[in-house]
């Protein structure tokens, strides 16, 4: 159950209401996941919802591995509404299903190709250590270029934001569905 109670989109604020507007009207198309707890802090739900439709929508990176580096970092913050979300969207743009169970049960993946590889090895080293080494960033550079390895780190920083507020206010999953994250 989720800490805060639904919010009654009839009686929003001036300032919600335009986020709230701009997240509808926009590429996501509906308030889920974190939307309906930023939406208490309407000077933090604009930019942040600005930020993830960016990493989401407009990122360098192809829509599978942008997805693949989401489900890591759903995986690493133990973010089911995130993980299960995720997991969807990943299928959907073209991410293999054993790369997706290997994330969900904390295996190391059979990456299919030097990017995914890349991504796997810059992200859970990050995760591992909190630094990146240098043979895993030029890795990562030269399959990805600046601008891809710049979206990899804001695509994850996002969705760092994102579990935690999941993770936070306790987002359930819709209703009947099971958590997917041991």
């Amino acid at each position: 159950m989720a800490r805060l109670a639904p919010l009654d989109l009839e009686n929003l604020t001036p300032e919600q209401r335009a986020v709230a507007d701009a997240i509808i009207s926009g590429p996501r198309g509906g308030l889920r996941g974190p939307f309906e707890s930023w939406l208490r802090s309407p000077g933090l739900a604009g930019p942040a919802q600005a930020l993830g439709e960016h990493c989401r929508f407009g990122s360098a990176l192809p829509r599978d591995l942008s997805e693949f580096a989401i489900l890591l970092t759903g995986k690493h913050w133990r973010a089911q509404f995130e993980f299960w979300a995720h997991a969807r969207l990943a299928r959907e743009a073209g991410l293999p299903e054993d790369i997706i169970e290997a994330v969900r049960t904390g295996q190391p993946p059979a990456c299919r190709n030097a990017a995914q590889q890349a991504i796997y090895d810059l992200v859970t080293a990050y995760f591992a250590a909190n630094r990146v080494p240098d043979t895993v960033f030029n890795r990562a550079l030269a399959e990805l270029g600046e601008r891809g390895v710049v979206d990899l780190v804001g695509i994850v920083g996002y969705y760092g934001l994102v579990s935690m507020t999941l993770n936070v206010f306790e987002v359930s999953l819709p209703a009947g569905e099971p958590e997917p994250l041991p």
